[in-house]
C-alpha cells in the first residue's frame, strides 16, 4: 500500500515575519532592503524583525536584493598570514558582522598591493576589508573602492577609516607587569615586520622599558617562520650565561617557543623564568603553565570594521571608533623575582 507524499514544508515568507513581530509587510521589506532605506526603521523594530526572522528560518531573497543594488553581496578581508591565530579572531568578527548586513565573506592571505588593485578594479567584491597590513603590501586604491583598515597605520589612507588596536597600552601593560614584579632585565622577542602594529609595540616597549630603566636583552623573529624560527631565537638568548629571567614576546606563537626552548635548557616556568606574550589564542591557555599574555580583541576588531564598511556601502560615512582597548590577562607563566 502506497502513502500519498507528505506536502514539503512551506518556505516562510516575508509576510510571516511581519505576523510574529507585529509589524507591517513593508516594514519587513525596509529592514532587509540591504540599503539606507532600512534605517527609517527603528532600531528596536529591526531588531524584533530579525529575531522573527531567525525565528522562522525566513532568508530573505539575497540575490535578487543584490542584484537590484547593483552588488556582489561578498566583501573581501585581506590577512597577511591565513595560519596566524590572531587572524582567526579577526575572521570570527567578520563572520558575525557581515551575516547580520547579509554579506558574505572571502579571506585573502599572503596579499600583495596586485591582488588588492585587481580586487578593487573587479566587481567581485563590495568592499574589502584590510587588517593589519605591511608596508610593502600596500598599493594605491581606486579612490571609488569602499575599504576599511584594521590595526593599521590610520595615516595609511586617511580619507579611508581606520579601526586600531591599544596595542601601546597592552605592551606597556606587559612591561609594567614584569617591572612590578622585580624584574630589571627583561628579554624581548620582536617580530622584524614591518607592519604597523609591530612597530608601535616596539616603541611602546622601548618606551615602557626606559622609563622603569629597565635593562634589555632583544631578538628579532621573523612571524611566518614560526613556532621553529621563534624557539631557536628564545634559545640562543636563555642559553647566554647572563640571560634573561623574563621574555616579553610579541605574540602568543613567540612565546610558545619560548616554552619549547626553555624545557630543552632544563628551565622551569615560571620559577626560573617568566613568559609574557600577546594576542591571547586559544592556544595561551592551553601552555604548561597557562600564558600570561594581553588580549587583543580580535573578533571585536572584525566586527567593528564590518560594521563601518556596511555604513560606507549605505553611503553613510563610517562611524568613528576609538582604539579598541586591550587588556592583560594574567595566568600562570609569571612570578615575583626572589
Amino acid at each position: 500500500m502506497t502513502h500519498p507524499a507528505e506536502p514539503a514544508a512551506r518556505r516562510p515568507t516575508g509576510r510571516d515575519v511581519a505576523r510574529l513581530a507585529g509589524v507591517s509587510q513593508a516594514t519587513v521589506s525596509l529592514v532587509f532592503s540591504g540599503s539606507e532605506a532600512g534605517h527609517r526603521v527603528s532600531e528596536a523594530t529591526r531588531e524584533r524583525v530579525r529575531e522573527a526572522a531567525r525565528e522562522l528560518g525566513y532568508r530573505p531573497q539575497a540575490a535578487g536584493r543584490q542584484l537590484r543594488l547593483g552588488r556582489s553581496g561578498m566583501i573581501l578581508l585581506a590577512v597577511p598570514n591565513i595560519l596566524g591565530p590572531f587572524f582567526g579572531r579577526v575572521l570570527v568578527g567578520v563572520h558575525e558582522e557581515a551575516g547580520k548586513h547579509g554579506m558574505a565573506v572571502v579571506v585573502s592571505s599572503g596579499w600583495g598591493s596586485a591582488t588588492l588593485a585587481e580586487a578593487a578594479d573587479t566587481s567581485r567584491f563590495d568592499g574589502l576589508l584590510i587588517c593589519s597590513p605591511d608596508d610593502s603590501q600596500l598599493g594605491e586604491l581606486p579612490p571609488a573602492t569602499p575599504a576599511v583598515f584594521l590595526d593599521a597605520d590610520p595615516v595609511t589612507d586617511p580619507a579611508r577609516p581606520t579601526v586600531e588596536l591599544d596595542v601601546a597600552g597592552g605592551m606597556r601593560a606587559a612591561v609594567e607587569h614584569l617591572a612590578g614584579l622585580g624584574h630589571r632585565r627583561i628579554g624581548h622577542l620582536r617580530s622584524t615586520h614591518s607592519a604597523y602594529t609591530f612597530r608601535v609595540r616596539q616603541a611602546a616597549f622601548e618606551a615602557a622599558a626606559r622609563d622603569r630603566e629597565l635593562a634589555v636583552v632583544e631578538a628579532g623573529v621573523t612571524l611566518n617562520e614560526g613556532q621553529e624560527a621563534a624557539r631557536t631565537a628564545a634559545y640562543r638568548m636563555l642559553a647566554a650565561p647572563d640571560r634573561p629571567r623574563a621574555v616579553l614576546c610579541d605574540d602568543d606563537v613567540v612565546a610558545s617557543g619560548v616554552y619549547q626552548a626553555a624545557a630543552e635548557l632544563g628551565l622551569r616556568i615560571p620559577a626560573d623564568l617568566s613568559v609574557v606574550g600577546i594576542d591571547n589564542v586559544p592556544v595561551a591557555g592551553l601552555l604548561a603553565p597557562p600564558l600570561t599574555t594581553v588580549d587583543l580583541p580580535g573578533e571585536e576588531l572584525g566586527r567593528a570594521g564590518v560594521a563601518a564598511l556596511a555604513a560606507l556601502l549605505r553611503g553613510e560615512p563610517a562611524p568613528a571608533v576609538p582604539p579598541l582597548a586591550t587588556a592583560l590577562v594574567l595566568r600562570a607563566s609569571t612570578r615575583p623575582v626572589f
